[in-house]
């Protein structure tokens, strides 16, 4: 097996790499909703690591198969039933295109003791329509990109490819990924998010994404943006709703228990990959030199925490600290761990400020530092230690369930 690199070098190889999302036991006992943006690998995923667990695939994406049961939605449950399938695990891929089938996939849980694996991009078309979400019976989780620990054990880790590609499987591992990005922003979140009738106002829904794009990593300001993009506040504001409920951005919630120093109470923005963002404002890549090259490492080591919680910890609350005074720490996992991500290659003290300024509150119980030096180190502060630690050392520390143990 050949070693990752962390910077520009990438291993060419041509076998499938394995996701990390293990849903095999929760599968054995519930029902579960897999949401994830398009082209994260989700039914990829379901036909070569699930094989062995799921039984029958309907997938909405074959267009005959979705006019079919949009004109009869019985039509699965009456092939499984003629299958003669009970106590197994079925998936329907998309969902979200027929959300009528919800209804009848409860009945099939009821009446025949079948465990779905439902799959889409989003919940926000079942929810729009009222439709119940399996009453309590599923679980969700959610697919991201690549994570650090399945490119790693491949051999295929580039901290750069991960920042300029993205982290979606098709670009990421595509040598030219610029035009397949370019397609991905116009078809997928221009286009399609208005086919599914999220908006009609396609030429402003582009603008929008663009202004949003480039306020990533930045709290949320609403009329700013309404203001850049020409658009109505309230349209803003409902369009960011639908960048949350479609996964194409989060929201990092702030964090308000500090009493010492007031915290700011707005939320940042992410949008889900780096790719999608760098195609968005339209930037070249983006090398160590670059003014944006400190966002876009911060943003990459976002996209790892938040796939660890949802792989590993679901729940798990993350935020972020800022003051009213301008001491800022860029992650807060689960209330005790402080994160601050620099890109730099030697850290040094002015780097430490929102760390040792959150450590006298006396809330959290360790302060890291993630950034680009060679070996991770201490150091020592009067109210709290902090540790200095290279990015890869960081990932493996947080994929071993180190931090938040």
């Amino acid at each position: 097996m050949m070693n990752a690199m962390s910077e520009g070098t990438f291993v060419e190889r041509d076998d499938w790499i394995g996701r990390r999302l293990e849903l095999e036991r929760l599968l054995a006992r519930r029902s579960v909703f897999l949401f994830g943006p398009r082209q994260t690998g989700k039914t990829t995923y379901v036909r070569r690591q699930l094989g062995d667990t799921v039984e029958l695939t309907f997938t909405l994406l074959d267009q005959g198969l979705l006019i079919s049961v949009l004109a009869d939605p019985t039509r699965i449950r009456r092939e499984v039933e003629a299958r003669g399938l009970r106590d197994t695990v079925v998936c329907i891929d998309e969902i979200q295109k027929c959300p009528a089938l919800i209804d009848e996939v409860q009945l099939m849980i009821e009446t025949r003791g079948i465990r779905f694996l439902l799959t889409g991009s989003s919940a926000r078309a079942l929810r729009r329509k009222g439709v119940n979400l399996l009453g309590g019976r599923g679980s969700d989780r959610v697919m991201h990109p690549f994570s650090w620990c399945e490119l790693r054990a491949e051999g295929r880790f580039s901290l750069h490819r991960a920042i300029n590609h993205g982290l979606l499987p098709p670009h990421y591992l595509s040598d030219d990924p610029d035009e397949e990005l370019a397609a991905y922003v116009d078809r997928y979140l221009t286009e399609e998010v208005a086919a599914e009738g999220l908006t009609r106002n396609l030429p402003g829904f582009a603008r929008f994404l663009q202004t949003a794009a480039a306020t990533n990593a930045q709290l949320l300001n609403y009329s700013n943006v309404a203001r850049d993009a020409q658009l109505p506040r309230q349209t803003v504001v409902q369009w960011y709703r639908i960048l949350a409920d479609t996964l194409i951005a989060v929201e990092l919630a702030p964090f308000t228990s500090t009493v010492k120093r007031k915290a700011i109470e707005t939320a940042k923005l992410y949008f889900f990959d780096t790719g999608v963002v760098r195609a968005l404002r339209r930037l070249p890549p983006v090398h160590e030199a670059s003014a944006d090259f400190g966002e876009f490492f911060e943003h990459y080591v976002l996209h790892e925490l938040r796939t660890w919680i949802d792989y590993r910890r679901p729940r798990t609350p993350l935020a972020f600290w800022r003051s009213r005074s301008g001491y800022e720490v860029d992650f807060i996992l689960d209330g005790r761990v402080a994160i601050e991500a620099k890109a730099a290659r030697r850290i040094h003290a002015k780097h430490l400020r929102g760390l040792r300024a959150l450590a006298e509150e006396g809330l959290v119980e360790r302060c890291i530092v993630v950034c680009r030096e060679e070996r991770p180190r201490i150091e020592p502060g009067t109210t709290r230690d902090i540790e200095i630690w290279p990015l890869e050392f960081f990932l493996a520390a947080l994929w071993r369930d180190d931090l938040a143990s």
